[in-house]
């Protein structure tokens, strides 16, 4: 829960108002911190004023007035100019606490420091949240609520940078986790960089396929290939700034491709059959490891699915209904039948209510398929 008094003290100088530099002008500026914005774009930077991320840098110069030296500095500039803009703060303002909060640590720390800059009020960090859309006016100041925030201090960082950089995070209703900056690149280039990969590798083969072929893709084909829609020049800059532990993964991923291939030229083969099966296995194991919605080791969720008018407000009364009948929604998604004017809504719930909850449905004169 975010807290109703800021441990930040401001002022807080963003640099770089898109949509994770806003969202935190907004849930600072909620809390009654002082927050000025600063992009390369003015047009970016009078949008991210005008939605309330902050007061716009080149507004108060043109008014005349003098800009406060913040306390905190936070970069959420693209990864390829965060070190140099790093390194301006820290010289632009020796008194002030430097965060940036790119999704990649171990190069921009080696700039930084390469630099000549002060790494004793430095700290990389990396909030792990944000959404399909981009831009300030995507801008969530609650965005950052329960999600995981990564402080990666180093040896010469202080104890009040630390502190400061914990304290947004805490500010903005995150959950922090500490972590050297190598042991942060190697863990998001497996569970965030290397998804992003095979999701547009996967899509890559669509190009060319005929339209009334991709009229039966199912939800199966939307969820693996959903953030092939990321942004090309983001993912240029973060794919080449974490190579190495992506190339690690890749090559793992590889050797499991050259086994499957081998195996499939010949699936009558003996024990072919049974090394598909591993292969599977292998990934209901790991998909399994994968925290649930409250964290910790996941949890089984028994499923049903509920056929819907694809007409405006028929989800939102299901899930009213659902949260009225007292049974708590594990999970959600959504799947739609092309052509058609219905969609199927897959709840998850407790096993031990969901004889209890299609009953519900049924009395509610829902259409409860399977």
């Amino acid at each position: 829960m975010v807290p109703a008094i800021a441990s930040t003290s401001g002022p807080v100088l963003v640099i770089g108002a898109g949509l994770l530099g806003a969202s935190i002008g907004l849930g600072l500026q909620h809390l009654g911190v002082r927050v000025y914005v600063r992009d390369a774009s003015p047009t970016t930077e009078a949008v991210a004023q005008d939605i309330g991320a902050g007061q716009s840098v080149r507004a108060v110069h043109e008014a005349g007035q003098t800009l406060s030296d913040p306390a905190l500095v936070v970069v959420a500039a693209p990864p390829d100019v965060v070190a140099e803009l790093v390194v301006e703060a820290l010289s632009d303002f020796p008194d002030a606490v430097v965060i940036d909060i790119a999704s990649v640590k171990s190069s921009i720390l080696d700039d930084v420091a390469a630099a000549g800059a002060d790494l004793s009020r430095y700290v990389g960090t990396h909030p792990m949240a944000g959404r399909e859309k981009s831009g300030p006016v995507a801008a969530r100041g609650e965005l950052f609520t329960s999600m995981p925030w990564v402080i990666c201090p180093t040896e010469t960082t202080s104890a009040r940078a630390v502190t400061t950089a914990k304290n947004l995070a805490v500010d903005l209703g995150a959950t922090v986790t500490v972590m050297d900056a190598a042991e942060h690149d190697e863990t998001v280039a497996l569970i965030s960089h290397l998804p992003q990969v095979m999701s547009s590798l996967l899509a890559s083969r669509l190009q060319d396929t005929p339209l009334h072929h991709l009229s039966l893709s199912g939800q199966g084909l939307r969820d693996t290939t959903r953030i092939a829609g990321s942004d090309p020049s983001l993912w240029v800059q973060i794919l080449s700034a974490n190579a190495r532990p992506i190339v690690e993964s890749l090559h793992e991923v590889r050797t499991d491709l050259d086994r499957l291939i081998s195996t499939l030229e010949n699936p009558m083969a003996g024990g072919a059959r049974l090394d598909i099966a591993q292969l599977m296995a292998e990934g209901n194991s790991g998909q399994a490891r994968i925290p649930g919605k409250h964290g910790g080791a996941p949890r089984a969720f028994a499923t049903l699915t509920v056929a819907v008018d694809d007409t405006p407000g028929t989800i939102a009364r299901l899930l009213t209904e659902i949260g009225e009948d007292g049974i708590n929604l594990e999970d959600m998604r959504l799947e739609h039948s092309p052509g058609q004017p219905v969609g199927l809504v897959v709840v998850s719930v407790d096993p031990n209510r969901r004889e209890e909850l299609v009953n519900a449905l049924n009395e509610r004169n829902w259409k409860v398929v399977q």
